[in-house]
Formats: structure tokens, C-alpha cells, sequence
């Protein structure tokens, strides 16, 4: 099938949701779909960029097209599916809700992916009008959309809050995922930080931004009580790199390497390079686009740690609980400090421990492969 992708994240970035399309439209092209995202912007970055930047092997097209801010994304969003609609697209893989009410509107079969609830003034009246929208028949399949929310829990809230049951085959729950090929045949910690010029000693990792809610404060805790341990800290915007900079120099903290932005092709050596991997996520999480994602989020950072085969301590929140648990990771109470402390000395002591841990999530990161989740995405799909 030819699928067109339609999604207003900027390209490129080190935002989440910049990450989370690519990954999303490499998958369905390695499926061996012909894909063609379409996102607002005025210039074009080759691909070779654009694969070191987010670590991509498999080809796709890619168009920048104009948008206007004030018009918040819908003069883009139309102009998007007019643009589907020239390259005669077999489907639409759409982020924007108003890209997908368009194209629906034009008998375009829509994969609408979801991140959370609808927000906006609009929001809310456009996923009304997406779910009325009926299906047409279509190559013998009644059905011409279908929803993909990233967890379960955002799919029950969207059934609770709009009265609406989905019909089976009308929402597939779409985690986030991972390469795995990426983390194959990754070095142990020891040979890791040799080849990353990390001193020698227990080290516990940290990967993502530093926005309010990923839980600094906590990581901060544990450099605090944890002298001997050493905390690599890679990620972040260089403005909230500087600041934690600054304050770790002011509080007399020298465990911490503060590494920033790392290109998304060499972070798996970065993530292998720890003992533990530290994932403490507060009960309001602030993305890049703002809004609190704590009750549906869906972490692509912790499908990397569990491909990683390390060991991970993490809060202990509903949404986390559809794939972590006892087995594969340690979780504590989200924001309580002293839980954290205790489970870390803990984990820190017991190198078996540390070592099981990681054999059971790397084991289960198979189940949340990018591909794997495209698959499902598509299948039974018209008929796919």
C-alpha cells in the first residue's frame, strides 16, 4: 500500500514527538509499504542528516509544506491531505485530529494515531466528528478508520468521557517501541564506558529531557546520597543543560556527567554504558508541547532501556504498569525520595539482582519492536 503520513512535529528535532514519527514512519516502510511523510516547514534537510539524527536505516520520502502559526496547523493539515490525495494514497497514517477529520471527509481511509486526549478549543468537537464520521466499504472491508492510542489507559478514558465503545478492529492500542536492532551485540557496562571515556565504577543512567515532571529533583536525591556512584545524564535542551550545570557546580556535585543532546544513532551505546537506567517520572509529566501526560504516556525511553538489558528503577504509575512490573524492573512510589534512596542502595548491592532484571526486559522488549507495532497497526485493515 502507499501510506502518506501527516504529522506537524518539527523535522528535525530532539523533541519526543519528532522521534516517535520518524521511528513510526521507518517501520511501516520496512514493512515494505511505500511511505511519504508530510510535515509543516520551509526547508528541506537531507537524509543522510536526518538518518544520523534519529538513528534510521530504512528509506522514506519526506515534504516540508508551508504553515502558517496563527492558522494553528489546519491551513497545513488541509493542505496535507490534498496532498495525499494527489499522490493517491491507499491510506492516511495521520497525527493531527483535523488532518484526519479532513481526509476522512474526502473518503481517505485514516490510521489516526493518539497521544492523548483531544485539547484545544477544537479538540474535543473534531474527535466528535471523527468518531460520527461512518465508515464506507472499501475493497470488500467495511471500515475506513481506525484509532491507535498509545495505551490503554487513553483508550479507556476516550470511551469513558466520549460514551463511545469502539468496535473490535477499530482501535488498536499502539505503544510506543523500539529498534532492536540497535541493541544487539551492545558491550557490557565495564567495555561501554571504556569506549565512551567513562571513569570506571557503578554507573546509573538517565536518558530523555529535562522538562518539569521527569523527575530531576529525585536524580538529584540520589547523586546527593550516592557519592561513590557515578550518574550519566544524557539529554536535554542547552538551556536546561546550563542551568542544571550550574546548579550541581553551586551544590558541590562532581558524580554527575551532564552530557546533553545525543544524537539518537549513538545513544544505545550511552544507555549500555549503565548499570542501572533510571526512568522516575513524577505524577504530572510536562511534555515538549506542554499538558500533563502522567495518565497515558507512553515512554519511548523505557522500550530503549529494556532492549538495553539493564537494570531499571522507575515510578511506579499506572500507565507504566501496562509494561513494566515486578519481573523486569524495580518500581517505587513516584516523588517519594527516601523509597528511592532505599530501593537504589539496594539494587546497587546486589549485582544478581542487577544482572536478572536486565535478562527479563530484554527478553520482553521483543514484544515492542517499531515494526511490530506497525504490523498491528495495519493489520486486518482493508483488508491488509
Amino acid at each position: 500500500m502507499k501510506i502518506v503520513c501527516i504529522a506537524t512535529s518539527q523535522i528535525p528535532s530532539s523533541a519526543a514527538n519528532s522521534i516517535q514519527v520518524m521511528k513510526a514512519c521507518q517501520a511501516l516502510a520496512q514493512l515494505g509499504h511505500p511511505v511519504h511523510l508530510l510535515v509543516p516547514g520551509k526547508e528541506g534537510v537531507s537524509w543522510e542528516k536526518l538518518a544520523m539524527h534519529y538513528g534510521l536505516e530504512t528509506r522514506f520520502d519526506i515534504q516540508w509544506l508551508p504553515s502558517t502559526p496563527r492558522l494553528r496547523r489546519y491551513d497545513f493539515s488541509l493542505r496535507a491531505v490534498l496532498r495525499a490525495r494527489s499522490l493517491k494514497s491507499d491510506l492516511a497514517y495521520i497525527w493531527p485530529l483535523q488532518a484526519a477529520v479532513f481526509a476522512l471527509l474526502w473518503r481517505m481511509p485514516v490510521l489516526l494515531e493518539l497521544h492523548g486526549p483531544p485539547e484545544g478549543r477544537f479538540g474535543p468537537a473534531l474527535f466528535r466528528l471523527f468518531l460520527k464520521l461512518r465508515p464506507v466499504l472499501r475493497n470488500g472491508v467495511l471500515g475506513n478508520k481506525r484509532c491507535l492510542p498509545i495505551t490503554g489507559a487513553l483508550a479507556d478514558y476516550l470511551e469513558r468521557v466520549y460514551r463511545y465503545r469502539f468496535s473490535p478492529g477499530e482501535v488498536v492500542i499502539s505503544p510506543n517501541g523500539v529498534d532492536l536492532e540497535r541493541y544487539r551485540d551492545l558491550p557490557e557496562p565495564r567495555e561501554a564506558r571504556r569506549q565512551l571515556g567513562l571513569p570506571e565504577k557503578l554507573t546509573a543512567g538517565y536518558t530523555g529531557h529535562l522538562y518539569a515532571g521527569r523527575g530531576m529533583g529525585l536524580l538529584l536525591e540520589l547523586a546527593r546520597s550516592f557519592p561513590l556512584v557515578q550518574f550519566v545524564w544524557v539529554g536535554g535542551r542547552p538551556e536546561d543543560v546550563a542551568e542544571w550545570k550550574r546548579r550541581l557546580s553551586g551544590e558541590d556535585i562532581s558524580n554527575v556527567s551532564l552530557l546533553g543532546f545525543i544524537e539518537n544513532s549513538q545513544l544505545p551505546l550511552y544507555q549500555a554504558a549503565a548499570d542501572i537506567l533510571l526512568m522516575p517520572y513524577e505524577r504530572v509529566i510536562t511534555g515538549s508541547g506542554g499538558g500533563n501526560s502522567a495518565e497515558y504516556c507512553s515512554p519511548m525511553k523505557m522500550f530503549e532501556y529494556m532492549a538495553c538489558g539493564r537494570a531499571i528503577l522507575s515510578s511506579d504509575l499506572p500507565v507504566i504498569r501496562e509494561v513494566l512490573n515486578e519481573s523486569n524492573s524495580i518500581l517505587c512510589p513516584p516523588e517519594d525520595a527516601p523509597a528511592w534512596v532505599k530501593a537504589f542502595s539496594e539494587l546497587a548491592s546486589d549485582p544478581q539482582k542487577i544482572a536478572a532484571l536486565g535478562t527479563v526486559a530484554r527478553k520482553e522488549a521483543e514484544q515492542f519492536t517499531w515494526k511490530g507495532r506497525a504490523q498491528r497497526a495495519l493489520e486486518g485493515f482493508l483488508g491488509g
